[in-house]
This record gives C-alpha cells, structure tokens and sequence, in this order.
C-alpha cells in the first residue's frame, strides 16, 4: 500500500516494533568470535555474552541498528551452512509523521550482511526502495566497546580495571581504546566507506535518500587491535580473499552425506562448524573449543576431536599432536598446576590471565589431557603410518608416560590421580570439572586425591598405543614392559572400581581409596579405551541405555536415581554430545552396535530440534516427551568442537571403519547403519596419498559396501562375521 493516511487504512495493523528473538548466531575466524542477535545486532541484556571478542576479549559490547530512531522489522536470519556469512532481511515499520503513516511498513527493503576475516568484520548494508516515491531514510549506527575480559563477562568479579583512553574521531573513523592493568592497549577502530552525517564515539548517523527502485549501500569495517591502524579494506575485497581460504580448508573433509535429508544437514553442519573453529586459528589445524566461552586452545578438548574425526581427517590430529606436544610443560608450577611432561589443558591471552586474576594463561590442570595426547598419537601412526613424524613426536610421548608413572600416580598404587595444588586452579580435573562432580552415593563431595574412572582407561590405553609405537621404532623390550604394565593396569582396575551391584565401574577412587559407588556415564570412556572385561562391557551398555540414564534424546551424565541428579545442572543429569559419541563407539567395539545406532538416532533427533541443526554443547538430562523438543542448557557453548565431530565417533564405531595408510586399506567391521539411515556416501576418503569414494547400503541387518571410485593403491575389505 502506497497511501500516507490512516483514513486510507482503516483495518490496517500498525507496526511499531520488531518481534524480539533471542536466539544468537555466531561467527568465528581465528583468534575473533562473534556472537548477536538475529538482527545482527549486540544487545546488553539478557545473559549478556553478545559481543565481539579478540583474544578473550570483548573488543564491541554494543552495536545497534536504527531506521528512522526504531529498529528494523526482522523478517529472516541465517548463517550460511558454511558458517562463512551472516545474512539478515529486514524491512522498515510504519514511519510516523503527525498522527499519519508516512511510510508503510515494508516499502524499504535491508539486506544486512556480514563475515570475519583477519581480525576483523566487514559488513554491508544493502538499502532498496520499493516504494512509489523518494524516501529520505535516517540510519543510525551506534556502538561501544567495554574491553572486558571473557572471564569477567562469564560473571567474575575484579576489583580493578584498566581505564578507557579518549575516543578518536576521524572523518568515516571512530577508535575505541582501553589500557588494560598489563599495560596491553586495545583498540576497536569501525570505519565506513561512507563518510556519515555526524560522528562521534558512539555512533554513525547518515541520510540516505532514495528514488524507487534506487539501491544504496554502506560499509563497515569493524577491526581489532593491530588492524586498526591499516586502510580501510573493501567487503568486496575482503570477502573474495576470505572465501578463497576457507575453500582451501574445505578440501581436507570428504564429504559424508545420506539419503535421509535430515542426517545428511547435520553432517554438513557439523563439518562446516569443525571447519570454522579452525579456520585462521595460529595453531594449524588446531579446533579451538567452543563459542562463546571456550573459542581458545584447549588439550583435551582438541585431543577427542582429533579422535573423533581422525578416520575422515587426520590432519586435525597432526595439527593438535603438534601444538601440544611444543607447549609440553618441562617444569614443575603448582599456580598453573604444571610437572614436567604433562600437556596443556588451556591456553589464555586475556588481561585477566596475563595479569593472573586467573590462572589459565598457560594452565595444565587436567588429569586426562597426557594420557589422551599418548592415545592420539598412537591412532594417529595407526591411520597414517607416518613414521618420521612419529620418530620426532616420540621425546614428547616418553616425556608424557614418564609424567603418568611419576608425577600422575605419586602414591605409587597404580593408578593416576589428581589434587589441585593452587586455590586459584580447577577443583575437579577430568572433563567433568564443575567443583560437584565427583561424589559418594550419600552426595558428599570426595576428597582429593580423586582417580577417575576414566582416566584409567586412557592410561591404559596409552600404554597399550605407546607399546605399539614403540615396537614400531624398534625397540621390543620397551613394547612388552608396556604391555604388562597395561595388563597389570587392568587387572588393578577390575578388582577396585568394579561395583558388581550396580552394574558399573565406580566414578572414581576418593583420597582414602574408597569407591564412589555412584552411577555416572564415566564407565562408557572404559568400553571404548578397552580396559572393561567383556562381561562388563555388556552391563554396563545395557545400564547406559536404562530409563535411568537415556532420556530419549540421549545418555545421562548421572543417573535419574542418585542422589545429586539434576537434570539441569552443568554434569550431574545433563546429557554431552561428545560423551555420548565416545560412549556409543565404546559400545560398537564391543559388538553393541545397534545400541549405539540408538543414541546417533537420538542425537539426530535432536539436531532436527535444534537451530541451524547445530549441536550444543550440552543440554539439560529431562526425559524427551511426545511433540515437545529438547530442553537447551542456558549458557551452553554453540558451536563446540567435539560435540561437531560427535557424529563421525558414533559413525566410525557403528561402520567399524579403519583406515591403514601403511597397507594402503579401508576396513569395514561387520558395517552395521540404523533403519534411519539407509544410505550413506563417503566422498574422497584419503588413504595414504590416494582416495576413495564409497557408497554404503542397508540391506536387512547387513550393509554393503560400493566402490564407487577406480581402486589403484586402495584396498577395501568388509568383514561380515
């Protein structure tokens, strides 16, 4: 409609506010995130985490859109399935002019996009007028930055802070500057290709003017700190040699896709999300955690991912074996709970850690992180059989069992163990590191020294790679002392952690040795390191997948009937992506491979439920219940890197896929697909220096497999009983 009055408009509903949505969207390239709402705009309500951060800092705190002094109307938002670009539609309300519409609703059209590169977030507004007439449109554009340190965003207090410097405006240039108490300055610069109306430190405004049909467009760069001093860069620019980068990663994923459509859009998004935590990180190859909390490096974290996907990309796993293995701690600090040997669990440059409020700057608090790292290492030669690189990785393995041996197990009674050794550091150090996580069936808390579950399972594990490796590299009396201190491992664990009423291994040892006979999905990480008996194995599975502990779109943390079940809470009753995929392949070896189909059936389920089919980090443990989705965790990361690669786990254990670079083969273990996936591709599946694609069939409960690329220097071999 084109009348300017009411009269004209008797029935017509007025519009005068966009409909909130609170639902975020996230952009990553490196060291900078991005999270805001689905206008693209950052609010400072709600659980305020919006913002733009570079280095765990929030470089933009605020960034607010208006047309004509209201926000736009919001009519789609998405992020493209790469993760690359940010596109909103949006349209103009009713505009106002004494008491009449001057405007319609809908008569300008918005194109608001957006994408990170090198530090940086480059932005365009694309205006069309599809209106009869000129429109003279007012566009505000305001911004702050509040430089706070991620740490403090999550909610900790500090008692002092660096100070915000004087605004510099300059022409289409605004610079936003803070010096922190480490003497570090940041900076913020946002610059326009258009030089506005009126500037100042908080916000742009031009006038555009438009004849119908006309387009205009503005751009904006958005940079952090040493890319506030270069000229500005076009979008066009910038997005061409963005583009071209993330091509180029692109190419080290095959691609896995099925002819259930949903399957097949969760598999995108989970590589498309892999690839994007590691997109322009420093660290090559390395998958940064997760958005918004945990966009850094983390050891364990990039450990199981590595895992996860190293059957379909091994370069991940090379990547992190190498970043880890140079930041190996090689002395003993009780603040960063570091001994020599052991691997890194965090990484920080924040103000808050460089200036140590918090002790996570270079921090090694995590009892898993170096029995995990040998883990990799081991399936990493497995799959690539790259024996230079193992020969030069090796110092760093031994350097690792020689932590485990001496520093892990001080008591000497066989098994690893940790206490925090600052009052600043993690209470709880296995991937269950909330301060409640470890307790006794009447809800006590243990007391430290804790030897998780777990934890001895990847020892074990670790040693019975390490003694691979080592009869690799020749030396087979090494290979046998390993093999026997596995075994002797084992024979320990069975005997201590075994609680043959409850049907499971026991959560962990407290610092009296005593059990804490709690039900926890901890024993699933035994069935896929391998330390459980077979007998075990098959109680334990069928405990896991209980009503007790699968609610319908998962495995539980904890079970429904101990006494510290909270569905809500962080890891006592919610249900982990990446703990169930490490359960799931666990069950798979052990020949339970339909029910580890079951949780990839729940956890597709669930991705159909979920925005842009994207796995959080984790969500609340309540029951699933008929026509009513799932219940999200409030401040759980999205993306998160191993909760991505959950589905490749649970695919490798349910394929019994192997891949032998040194024997140029691609196994297939008596293959098992659920009923909801029929079909499956797997397009350039590298072995060695060559690939292959192939094509999966459900056939009853059997599955064949389809080569579907010329065989050279391949063998595929499927094993049917």
């Amino acid at each position: 409609m084109d009348g300017r009055g009411i009269a004209d408009t008797q029935y017509y509903i007025a519009t005068t506010a966009s409909p909130v949505d609170d639902r975020a969207r996230v952009l990553k390239y490196g060291r900078v995130f991005f999270v805001f709402d689905r206008l693209g705009d950052v609010q400072t309500a709600g659980l305020a985490e919006e913002g733009l951060f570079f280095d765990g800092t929030r470089h933009l705190s605020e960034l607010s859109l208006h047309l004509w002094n209201a926000r736009p109307l919001l009519l789609s938002s998405t992020v493209a399935a790469n993760n690359f670009l940010f596109t909103a539609d949006a349209s103009n309300l009713d505009v106002f002019r004494g008491g009449d519409i001057a405007f319609h609703r809908g008569v300008l059209h918005l194109v608001r996009s957006r994408f990170l590169w090198r530090n940086s977030c480059f932005e365009k507004l694309l205006f069309v007028n599809h209106s009869l007439e000129d429109i003279d449109i007012p566009v505000r554009i305001g911004f702050d930055a509040d430089f706070a340190d991620v740490f403090e965003v999550r909610g900790t207090a500090r008692e002092r802070r660096g100070r915000r410097l004087e605004d510099r405006v300059e022409g289409n240039s605004v610079t936003l500057s803070y010096e922190g108490l480490d003497r570090v300055l940041r900076e913020t610069s946002i610059k326009s290709d258009v030089i506005p109306q009126r500037a100042s430190g908080s916000r742009f405004e031009f006038e555009l003017a438009l004849h119908p049909k006309e387009k205009a467009t503005i751009e904006l760069e958005i940079a952090c700190n040493n890319e506030t001093s270069r000229d500005f860069v076009g979008y066009t620019e910038a997005f061409s040699q963005a583009s071209f980068e993330l091509a180029a990663l692109g190419k080290s994923f095959p691609e896995v896709t099925s002819s259930n459509s949903r399957f097949s859009d969760w598999i995108a998004r989970s590589t498309s999300d892999l690839e994007m935590m590691i997109a322009g990180n420093p660290e090559t190859n390395y998958p940064y955690a997760g958005v918004p909390w945990f966009s850094t490096v983390f050891g364990r974290d990039g450990i199981i991912t590595a895992l996860q996907t190293l059957w379909l990309n091994p370069d991940i796993a090379k990547g992190v074996l190498e970043f880890l293995a140079a930041s190996q701690a090689d002395k003993s600090d009780q603040v960063a709970d570091s001994e020599p040997g052991k691997i890194l669990h965090e990484l920080r440059q924040t103000e808050m850690a460089l200036l140590g409020e918090v002790p996570f700057r270079r921090y090694y608090g995590s009892v898993d992180a170096t029995p995990l790292f040998i883990m990799l290492a081991g399936a990493y030669f497995d799959r690539t059989a790259n024996l230079p690189f193992l020969k030069g990785l090796w110092p760093h393995i031994e350097r690792a069992l020689q932590w485990i041996d001496k520093y892990g197990d001080v008591d000497g009674d066989g098994f690893v163990e940790y206490a925090r050794h600052s009052s600043k550091g993690l209470v709880q150090q296995g991937w269950k590191d909330s301060h409640d996580s470890v307790f006794h069936a009447d809800g006590k808390i243990a007391e430290a020294p804790i030897a998780l579950c777990e934890v001895q399972g990847y020892v074990y594990a670790a040693k019975v790679a390490a003694a691979r490796m080592t009869r690799a590299l020749g030396n087979v009396d090494h290979c046998c002392d390993l093999e026997l201190q596995a075994e002797g491992l084992r024979t320990r664990f069975e005997t201590q952690f075994w609680c043959d009423d409850l049907s499971t291994y026991a959560l962990a040892l407290d610092g009296r040795k005593q059990p804490c006979r709690v039900r926890t999905s901890n024993p699933g990480h035994a069935l896929y390191t391998g330390i459980a008996s077979t007998e075990h194995a098959r109680r334990i599975s069928q405990s896991l997948m209980s009503a007790d502990f699968f609610t319908g779109w998962g495995i539980r943390t904890v079970a429904h009937s101990e006494v510290r079940y909270n569905p809500l809470s962080y890891h006592n009753g919610s249900v982990w992506p990446h703990d169930n995929s490490i359960i799931a392949n666990g069950m798979a070896k052990f020949g339970y491979k339909k029910l580890a189909g079951q949780v990839l059936l729940a956890l597709l389920d669930l991705s159909g439920e979920v925005d842009l089919h994207r796995l959080p980090e984790l969500f609340c443990g309540l029951k699933r219940r008929n026509s009513e989705g799932p219940t999200l965790y409030p401040v759980a990361c999205s993306p998160q890197a191993w909760a991505a690669a959950a589905p490749f786990f649970i695919l490798e254990g349910c394929l019994g896929i192997s891949v032998k670079a040194e024997q140029g083969r691609i196994l297939f273990d008596r293959p098992f697909l659920p009923e909801g996936i029929p079909q499956l591709s797997i397009r350039n599946l590298r072995c060695g220096e060559a690939s292959v694609d192939l094509l999966l069939e459900r056939r009853g409960d059997a599955v064949l497999v389809h080569c579907e690329s010329k065989l050279e220097d391949i063998e595929v071999v499927t094993i049917t009983s």
